[in-house]
This record gives structure tokens, sequence and C-alpha cells, in this order.
């Protein structure tokens, strides 16, 4: 018990220290987790999912670095637009086969 009360404990502290951060974060699990659902079930609404969540991830990293630097910009930025041509590929892939 003692476990779980310590990940609950930085579970909130991660969300009140720095929320986009943390948003983000959620952002790209539930990316994760949808991809993962759609490579078991092959439905389509699953991928655009996914992929929605991780443009919306990346381009609040952009925005977020844009407007506040952090002493990893570069990487963060580079990450973001990693995702963003990734998903944009996603995307190409769910079009090309309807």
């Amino acid at each position: 018990m003692r476990f779980w009360h310590f990940w609950f404990n930085a579970f909130v502290l991660s969300s009140q220290y720095n929320p986009p951060r943390f948003v983000e974060m959620l952002m790209v699990l539930l990316a994760i987790a949808m991809l993962i659902v759609w490579n078991f079930t092959l439905e389509i609404a699953f991928m655009i999912l996914g992929w929605s969540f991780v443009v919306g991830a990346s381009i609040s990293i952009l925005v977020r670095e844009a407007i506040a630097p952090s002493p990893d910009m570069r990487v963060n930025q580079l990450a973001a637009v990693f995702f963003l041509s990734i998903s944009l590929y996603g995307f190409v892939y769910v079009f090309q086969s309807l």
C-alpha cells in the first residue's frame, strides 16, 4: 500500500508543479494506449484518436517552449517535431487505406 501511496503523491505533486507538462504527458500516455489498442483491434477510430492525441501534445509542447523556454528546449522541440512527422505519416496511412 505504501508503494501506491508514493506514486499517487508523485502524481498529485507533478500535476500541481507543472500543469502543462502534466497534461502533455497524459496526452502522450493516452496516445500510446490508443495505438496499442489499435494494434490489436485494427479499428481505424483508435488510430485516429491516438494520432490526434500525439498532434495535440506536440503542438502544446511547441507552444509551451515558445512562451517559456526550458533548459532542454532543443530536445523538446525536436521530439515534438518528430511526433508531428510521425503523426502526419499515420494520418496519410489512414486516408490512403480508405
